[in-house]
């Protein structure tokens, strides 16, 4: 049987691991698919004597990443490019040249994903993307095959692994955001130019993904809710903990009976959750069923060799069912084409959830009783206080709130009166989940 001949798109970090799995696993996948897998042209910006498969005539290099998916030897290219363009415009040029696809780039394909399935399709080619959401975790594989029997109710995952880091050195080690994300990026973890990391956005393009899985929708990622962690303090990181939560940077999708939530933002969740407690850069995904109920999915969101589990998973998968016909094989979101869903993305106002809350106040009798009213119009119950004494005669003092779910437009209405009334010269909050 003839093998599997790849053209790689990018050397860097997921390249060389891709290309390192490859052929230190060549044997055991060999035997597991049926026939080999091949490296045979790769394409980076730099290609010079320590360029994987410098030393390795066999693979044709190239600093043009347009020789890989205009090679006629070529069955399957894989984009590690990353970013929009030109990946988008490459991947499509794959697919009309009649090439197999696999890709880690998670922003392409929350942004341009449906317009790459629809060619995919028509063109009778795959389109496999498991390393795109979580690493080396098969969260794609598990919701759209595993858990295919189920009507998925919510996920919830710790999708990011730099904000993971960051949270976890606040709380363990009482440190401050800025100090702790200069850390990370003298680690590694986060790039020069943070933002999408710690403002929500790369965690937004995956929870897009698995929002379309989940509930059969057409990718949309401009609706996707998205409120990054550069604001989280350590206080707030304690009194959490003081009330028996812990904030993590969490993606949330879930299915009600007006629509569909898909949000990103900072959340408390009780610390007793399995979910809580992961920690450093890792990543989990936590999904309902409503068969098999609740199923945790943990492991490495990032890092070469994990990623390049997930990239050579992929080509397995294609190797396999390589003479397929295209209808014999799953679809790309996990719905046959043309039978996505119409549901409706809900805007924030009509979220619906539970809020934890730092006010700023005078240190008087009735402040708590003011705020009470005020959130009482609202129909706005409070669950739990904590009320710190001030430092200093004359000082105001942290007050804190739990409250039970509302819908976001009345806590919204509620606090714009309360900083109106100058009860509060500042307040913070942030959204309480249970996941139970």
């Amino acid at each position: 049987m003839k093998s599997v001949r790849i053209g790689l798109m990018g050397l860097g970090t997921v390249g060389g691991g891709t290309a390192t799995v490859l052929q230190r696993n060549a044997e055991e996948i060999t035997q597991r698919v049926g026939r080999s897998l091949e490296i045979v042209r790769a394409a980076a910006r730099e290609i010079n004597e320590q360029t994987v498969f410098a030393a390795d005539s066999s693979v044709k290099l190239s600093d043009d990443a347009w020789d890989v998916v205009n090679d006629a030897d070529v069955d399957v290219v894989v984009e590690l490019i990353g970013g929009y363009s030109p990946a988008r415009e490459l991947v499509l040029k794959a697919i009309e040249n009649g090439k197999h696809v696999v890709t880690a780039n998670k922003a392409l394909i929350a942004m341009h994903g449906d317009e790459i399935f629809a060619a995919a399709s028509e063109k009778g080619v795959s389109v496999c993307y498991e390393a795109a959401v979580a690493g080396g975790i098969p969260i794609i594989k598990a919701m759209r095959e595993g858990l295919t029997a189920n009507k998925i109710e919510w996920l919830a995952g710790i999708i990011n692994g730099t904000g993971n880091f960051i949270l976890t050195e606040m709380r363990d080690k009482g440190r401050d955001f800025d100090d702790v994300l200069k850390e990370a990026q003298a680690l590694g973890y986060a790039e020069a130019d943070p933002t999408f990391d710690v403002e929500g956005i790369d965690a937004a393009h995956k929870l897009t993904i698995l929002a379309s899985i989940a509930f059969g929708i057409p990718l949309q990622f401009d609706k996707t809710f998205t409120e990054g962690i550069s604001q989280v303090t350590t206080e707030d990181v304690t009194y959490a903990e003081e009330l028996g939560y812990r904030i993590k940077h969490l993606g949330i999708a879930r299915k009600t009976a007006k629509g569909i939530e898909m949000r990103v933002h900072p959340t408390l969740i009780p610390e007793k959750r399995l979910i809580a407690n992961v920690d450093g850069v890792m990543n989990a995904v936590l999904v309902q069923g409503d068969a098999v109920g609740p199923t945790l999915y943990y492991g490495a969101g990032a890092g070469a060799e994990p990623t390049a589990s997930a990239v050579v998973a992929d080509i397995v998968d294609i190797a396999r069912t390589f003479e397929s016909a295209a209808d014999n094989k799953v679809a790309a979101l996990g719905y046959q084409a043309g039978k996505h869903s119409n549901t409706p993305v809900l805007t924030s106002d009509n979220f619906e959830t539970a809020y934890y809350l730092r006010l700023s106040v005078e240190d008087r009798p009735g402040v708590l009783a003011d705020v009470a009213n005020i959130f009482a119009q609202q129909d706005i119950s409070i669950e739990a206080v904590i009320q710190k004494e001030p430092a200093s005669e004359g000082e105001r003092v942290s007050l804190i709130l739990l409250t039970q779910t509302v819908q976001e437009l009345k806590m919204n209405t509620a606090l714009s009166k309360v900083e109106a009334s100058n009860i509060s010269d500042s307040v913070t909050r942030i959204r309480v989940e249970h996941l139970d």
